[in-house]
């Protein structure tokens, strides 16, 4: 059995105002920096034996404070990345609708398979992330492993744990900086462990909200 800690990345300047940000990128706000030396704290308590991180700006931004906090390199894999959202990346939904109130529409309706112009679709986001995962899983079994990503990918990990359909409305919160821990065992068997662990943001007098 692998035991993986998967974390969101720390606040960032689009984050703040709601522009996508897909495979693009914006810097941690200076609460998301807060955030990810909250986050470096909070995992001082955990046994890591390898770290993994999106290689995205924010992703790594928030994997170096954490690094140094623990004395452990990380390594980058590209299919940690977010989902590319196409030509609405770098745009809020509000500019994006302006010209191109249709695609909007059917890539808020909930089609797993709808791909936005130049990005991917919910369904090759899904594929890519999970097999991450169980590829991580196969190269360390009986060690915990850390995982630095984005909202895209947690939402992936959650839903094949749990079995929730593609395309369902998402009824959990995906906050910036917590904690969440799940376990995948032989034979590929996903278990939720621990979900929107906060407390070491808490103890820091700082807050997490979920903007996706």
């Amino acid at each position: 059995m692998t035991i993986f800690i998967a974390v969101r990345h720390g606040e960032t300047e689009w984050n703040k105002i709601g522009k996508q940000q897909g495979h693009l990128d914006s810097p941690l706000t200076p609460l998301g920096r807060k955030q990810a030396e909250a986050l470096a704290a909070g995992l001082r308590a955990h046994r890591i034996d390898a770290f993994y991180a999106s290689d995205l700006g924010r992703a790594r931004e928030t994997a170096d404070v954490i690094s140094r906090a623990i004395g452990l390199p990380y390594e980058t894999d590209a299919r940690l990345r977010e989902r590319n959202l196409g030509i609405i990346q770098g745009f809020t939904s509000a500019e994006f609708a302006v010209h191109h109130a249709a695609e909007l529409a059917r890539f808020k309706g909930g089609d797993p398979d709808f791909r936005l112009s130049e990005g991917e679709s919910e369904r090759e986001r899904f594929l890519r992330h999970t097999a991450c995962l169980e590829d991580l899983a196969g190269r360390n079994p009986g060690r915990t492993v850390l995982i630095v990503t984005h909202g895209g990918a947690l939402r992936s990990f959650m839903d094949r744990t749990l079995g929730i359909p593609l395309g369902a409305k998402r009824s959990y919160a995906l906050p910036n900086a917590a904690i969440n821990v799940f376990t995948i065992a032989a034979g590929n068997e996903w278990r939720l462990e621990t979900w929107g662990g906060t407390a070491h943001l808490r103890r820091a007098g700082l807050q997490s909200l979920d903007d996706t």
